[in-house]
C-alpha cells in the first residue's frame, strides 16, 4: 500500500514545487527585463518584432506599470 501512496504524494509534491519555482524564475526575468533593455529587446527580436527605442522605452514603462514584484502600490 504504501508503495502506492509515497510515489503519488511524492509526484504532486514536486509538481507544486516546480510550479512554485516556475513562477519565481518568470517573474524574477520579467524584473530583470525592466532595467535592462538589451534583454527585452532580444526578447522582442526572438518574437519576431523589430523595436525602436520609442517602443522599447514604451515597452519598459508598461513592464513597470504591471508591477511584477507582487506587491500592490501604496502598501509597505
Amino acid at each position: 500500500m504504501w508503495s502506492y501512496i509515497i510515489p503519488i504524494v511524492t509526484l504532486l509534491v514536486g509538481a507544486v514545487g516546480g510550479f512554485f519555482a516556475g513562477v519565481y524564475y518568470l517573474r524574477k526575468q520579467l524584473e530583470n527585463m525592466q532595467s535592462d533593455p538589451a534583454m527585452l529587446q532580444e526578447m522582442a527580436k526572438k518574437m519576431g518584432y523589430n523595436m525602436n527605442k520609442q517602443q522599447l522605452q514604451k515597452a519598459q514603462q508598461m513592464m513597470k506599470n504591471q508591477n511584477f514584484g507582487g506587491r500592490k502600490p501604496g502598501r509597505k
